[in-house]
């Protein structure tokens, strides 16, 4: 602000009934008050104080200056402790967003007992399978699957995560085992919210691009599809676990399968991440590595 110094002069200046007494609590020269005040009426093009030996007395237009502006400087106190605080510790408004049936499942309980310990967090958690826009949106956190592409936002690994080619025993008894990639074209494919399925050939990453018939965003939906005998679905690992362990689902093309794709906290680029954001990140990543049972 182009006035600061002599607003913040003239406001002491007023308060403590003197030049001299407002240069003492600014600690500076009463002949620096004097001109920041001249100056100060010089660019409002008008008189503020009139001065005698003896006291000062505000004019009408320095009364009403001094109305508006004398709680100026304890806001800007408040405004930088609060800015202080907020740098210290977990506090404040806090936006974030996972995958609807891993947050449910996993992130939600653990937020949940993270802000027992930290009442003072405003916690704002969206559970959508879509791929928000933290800038736009105004996201400080996302928990992300698969492998990280978007080189514009940072992120930390929080855990691994596989996934699991898979039908149902009654599919495989009415369509047969595929035994390489090029069969699933033979097969009925069901696919999530994304058109590839990820393998590994040959020591190599490879996606393969599907179609089908059915489709769905939502992963509970697609587990009972595979489940029902509809066909064949690529699901994570925590979708499927269970099934898989006690023959209700058949894991399919395990020479093909994808060691692991990680489980990502994202969060948008900035020159030090916030007290919260790190403390938040820190918990999930401590907790998952405590508790092998989560992915």
């Amino acid at each position: 602000m182009k006035n600061w110094e002599s607003m913040e002069a003239f406001i002491e200046v007023v308060r403590q009934g003197s030049f001299s007494a407002a240069a003492i609590k600014l600690d500076v020269s009463a002949s620096h008050i004097s001109r920041l005040i001249s100056q100060l009426e010089a660019d409002l093009g008008t008189t503020l104080l009139f001065r005698t030996t003896r006291r000062i007395r505000l004019s009408e237009a320095g009364e009403l200056y001094y109305q508006h502006c004398r709680d100026l400087p304890e806001a800007l106190s408040s405004a930088e402790e609060m800015i202080s605080t907020l740098n210290q510790a977990p506090i404040g408004a806090f936006k974030m967003t996972c995958a609807t049936t891993f947050g449910e499942r996993y992130i939600a309980p653990l937020m949940n007992d993270f802000l027992l310990d930290h009442p003072k967090i405003d916690l704002d958690f969206h559970l959508t399978n879509r791929a928000v826009d933290l800038i736009e949106e105004g996201f400080d956190l996302a928990i992300r699957m698969g492998s990280m592409k978007d080189s514009s936002h940072l992120s930390r690994r929080l855990c691994d995560r596989v996934e699991y080619l898979c039908a149902s025993r009654h599919y495989i008894d009415q369509y047969g085992m595929p035994h390489t990639l090029t069969e699933l074209t033979k097969h009925r494919c069901l696919i999530g919210s994304k058109n590839h399925w990820l393998f590994q050939q040959n020591g190599q990453r490879k996606e393969v691009k599907v179609s089908s018939q059915w489709r769905s965003n939502s992963g509970p939906a697609l587990l009972d599809a595979v489940r029902k005998g509809l066909g064949i679905a690529q699901l994570p690992d925590y979708y499927v676990n269970e099934d898989i362990a006690n023959g209700k689902l058949i894991a399919l093309l395990p020479q093909y399968q994808y060691p692991y794709s990680g489980v990502w906290l994202v969060y948008p680029k900035a020159r030090q991440p916030s007290p919260k954001l790190q403390a938040i990140c820190d918990y999930l990543i401590q907790r998952f590595q405590k508790n092998s049972t989560f992915a």
